[in-house]
């Protein structure tokens, strides 16, 4: 194989999409459009990986991450004109140059691997990656004569004979570099659009008798572009539905597919079983045999082997084996749950430490606490971590019991074996071993 270079082109805006966010900023399945693109690309390993940007370009510089080139196409005047705008940075290039889109997630490395290779091992001027589709309109078409490639005609400019062909350009596409640079200089902006259309160095290789070939994509479903709400919704659902077949090829139990939802950056390990209506998403790490129940939604999270979760919410948290979350637990950003631990119904934990074999069964608020191993947090008990201006810490010492609707006002310390009573506010530290109880709370013999 030749050396490669990339060039990925997000420089518009997206109209269609009727957002403030560039097109290409919007997610499918976890991840932005343009983020898709340029992950794809990666995996080909490019000398070159370029993102062409120009909609909001800062937006797009910190949106989208990645070993990468960020050029900026400042007028959008056309497909054409946003690869010319490469041509510096690819002057001492040779090779194979392949240009992809920042609105067509559903792309496959293998896919590509196969266009670039039937390419190259073709000596190809110009490589087009096809698709035959029912309905055409809307997209440029192939016009071929004897098997060949001769032209694409976009679609506003198409003759009624044309109009009627089914196999379309997808836009992908693959050039010898120094023909693509030779020839790109020849194309104008006489079309419906007025734009420079990068179709239009396939008909200037094909007329001066250069090879150009077409290469049909297995499905076309993977080439759709994205370029309303519609379409990306349907870019989410196919992905999704790509994302869930891959984790139960590596062991993970997905009971209804089409009702779960798994972003593409999420790790599931063997033997998980994830019910209906369940949301995985951004970075997200799944232990083994981990039972997720049915309308749960984990983000940014790490959950660790074994753990079983019913109807909660679990954000920018780790939970670690062998635990029982929920059901309608809700862990915040910040809580860490120790091995063997319960979180039980309707409790909240944000920024704390839930430590071994500890219980917080239910109705519940745990904020800015540590609570040690073999602790037993009753039913209704609030750490009171705020004042109003600024916030506190409770430290719950190991294997100590929290009677039910006991108020703990931080900063407080309970010392190691520490009991508080039914109903008890606590405003002062507990001693080891201590029991105390009462409005405010004061050591049981002093009652």
């Amino acid at each position: 194989m030749t050396d490669l270079a990339i060039v990925t082109l997000a420089a518009g805006k997206g109209t269609r999409m009727k957002s403030k966010l560039p097109k290409v900023l919007h997610k499918v399945a976890g991840k932005s459009m343009a983020q898709h693109a340029v992950d794809t690309a990666a995996e080909l390993s490019p000398i070159h990986n370029i993102l062409v940007i120009g909609y909001k370009a800062d937006l797009v510089r910190k949106g989208v991450t990645g070993d990468l080139d960020f050029i900026e196409q400042e007028k959008q005047l056309g497909t054409g004109h946003a690869v010319m705008q490469t041509k510096d940075k690819l002057a001492d290039f040779s090779g194979t140059i392949l240009v992809l889109y920042g609105d067509t997630p559903l792309l496959t490395v293998e896919t590509l691997n196969n266009l670039v290779t039937k390419h190259e091992s073709e000596g190809a001027a110009a490589s087009i990656l096809t698709a035959e589709v029912e309905d055409p309109s809307g997209y440029g078409r192939i016009v071929r004569e004897e098997g060949q490639v001769k032209e694409i005609v976009e679609d506003k400019d198409t003759s009624p004979q044309q109009s009627k062909i089914n196999e379309i350009n997808t836009g992908i596409c693959c050039f010898d570099s120094e023909l693509l640079w030779q020839s790109i200089k020849e194309i104008d902006t006489d079309n419906a659009q007025g734009e420079y259309y990068l179709t239009d160095v396939v008909g200037i290789l094909a007329n001066a008798g250069e090879l150009v070939t077409g290469v049909k994509a297995k499905s076309a479903r993977e080439t759709i572009g994205v370029n309303t709400r519609s379409h990306l919704a349907q870019a989410e659902n196919i992905l999704r539905r790509r994302t869930c077949e891959q984790q139960m090829a590596k062991g993970v139990t997905i009971i209804d597919p089409e009702n779960t939802y798994i972003d593409s950056t999420v790790e599931i390990g063997r033997d998980t079983i994830v019910y209906p209506g369940v949301f995985l998403e951004g970075d997200t790490e799944i232990g083994s045999e981990v039972v997720i129940g049915p309308q749960s939604r984990i983000i940014d999270s790490i959950i660790k082997d074994r753990v079983e979760i019913e109807n909660s919410t679990i954000k920018g948290s780790i939970v670690e084996e062998d635990c029982v979350i929920g059901p309608y637990a809700y862990l915040r950003p910040g809580a860490k749950i120790g091995k063997k631990a319960k979180v039980g119904d309707f409790v909240e934990i944000k920024k704390s430490t839930v430590g071994n074999g500890s219980k917080v069964p239910h109705l519940s608020y745990i904020g800015d606490t540590e609570i040690g191993e073999g602790c037993n947090i009753g039913a209704g008990t609030i750490t009171a971590n705020y004042d109003g201006e600024n916030k506190y810490k409770t430290i719950i010492s190991d294997n100590c019991f929290i009677g039910s609707n006991s108020t703990l006002v931080a900063p407080i310390n309970i010392a190691v074996g520490g009991i508080t009573g039914a109903g008890a506010v606590v405003t002062k530290n507990v001693k080891e071993n201590e029991t105390v109880i009462g409005v405010p709370a004061k050591p049981k013999d002093e009652n």
